[in-house]
């Protein structure tokens, strides 16, 4: 730090972002990317016009203006998927600024949060940065959530559903019993895993004016380079946050992304084979860790979280990470055994069952002699 930062700087506690590595080729399973490319229809969008006689398309060519303050093309393609009001949708750079938007908006010392222990490590980063004190709800002893400890809580609440790292999801009717018991509160679902397995509770809107729907093209629309992330509400609370946004970065998403997102939301059947695909290799997987002896969470996003029977989650991460193979690990005590597993494509999964095999092997040898 520079002795510039000033005190407030200095108290921030910044998200650390999972591995990209630059050098060494890695099978990467570390930060629940998608295995499969965007929607052709993507490509189609950014390159429509190109011709012999306009070596440089117009899409790429209008990069030198500005981008729609109010993204027109993406707003409507995301209220008619979801068929909703286009006043009901708010588009960002990432869901990590959808919910800065939504924090800044909706939370201060007079207005706090309450989150769960074991969740998306980027909402404490966010009320340290914004100064928002906030309460955090230890999951039970099985990584579930007790919607008990939510309901009448008398504070504003983010649920990520499904959660990240553990991967279970709530049922929709969870999720209503906590909006319709905090009516003066801000209920916001974070929905970057559902279209895995989950239950979107932009269902619930109309019964839950305080509900704030928080999504992401990053995970199912294989757009995490794009940087796209969107909230869905009601009326008043989508302005709320736009009185935040034109505050802050009124051209908060570019020329590029507005017209890939707007493609890739379009594309409904491209999306929904490459997430089939992907829930049947995380059951294959999850099945294949179990034989070995792993304990396997159940699941409804596109990673596993499963904790090894023969290693430390420390030692089976770094060796995993010798044999090319990237996950995620933490150090915290209740999960440092634990190590989140990205689900690749159907031959990544195949080499890391086969490796994790001949480890957990090696370990049960070594012991053995």
């Amino acid at each position: 730090m520079s002795r510039f930062l000033c005190r407030s700087g200095e108290a921030i506690s910044p998200y650390t972002p999972g591995e990209q590595p630059r050098e060494r080729k890695f099978i990467k399973l570390n930060t629940n990317e998608c295995p499969y490319p965007p929607s052709p229809r993507v490509a189609e969008a950014i390159l429509a016009g190109f011709d012999a006689a306009s070596p440089v398309p117009p899409e790429i060519a209008s990069l030198r203006l500005y981008s729609d303050p109010e993204e027109k093309v993406l707003i409507n393609a995301i209220a008619g998927f979801y068929g909703v009001e286009e006043e009901q949708v708010i588009a960002g750079n990432g869901s990590d600024e959808i919910l800065a938007f939504a924090f800044r908006a909706f939370c201060d010392a007079d207005a706090p949060l309450q989150f769960a222990d074991l969740t998306y490590g980027f909402y404490p980063a966010l009320c340290s940065l914004f100064g928002i004190p906030y309460v955090t709800v230890p999951l039970e002893e099985d990584f579930t959530l007790d919607i008990e400890k939510y309901k009448n809580c008398g504070r504003n609440v983010i649920i990520a559903n499904p959660n990240a790292p553990t991967g279970i999801a709530l049922p929709l009717s969870a999720i209503e019993e906590i909006a319709v018991s905090n009516p003066e509160h801000v209920v916001m679902v974070d929905e970057a895993y559902v279209d895995f397995g989950g239950e979107s509770a932009v269902h619930l809107l109309d019964r839950c004016e305080n509900l704030l729907v928080i999504q992401t093209f990053s995970k199912s629309r294989s757009l995490a380079g794009c940087r796209i992330g969107f909230a869905i509400g009601n009326r008043d609370l989508i302005a709320d946050m736009q009185r935040i946004r034109c505050s802050f970065n009124p051209y908060n998403v570019n020329r590029l992304s507005i017209l890939a997102g707007a493609a890739a939301m379009k594309d409904r059947e491209y999306m929904e084979q490459c997430t089939a695909r992907i829930r049947r290799t995380r059951e294959k997987t999850s099945e294949g860790l179990k034989n070995l002896g792993f304990t396997v969470l159940d699941s409804r996003a596109n990673f596993l979280f499963a904790k090894c029977p023969v290693m430390s989650g420390k030692e089976y991460f770094l060796k995993l990470r010798e044999a090319g193979i990237l996950v995620r690990r933490w150090d915290m005590e209740r999960i440092c055994d634990y190590v989140r597993i990205s689900i690749g494509s159907e031959e990544d999964m195949e080499i890391f069952l086969k490796t994790t095999k001949e480890l957990v092997a090696q370990k049960e040898g070594a012991e053995n002699e």
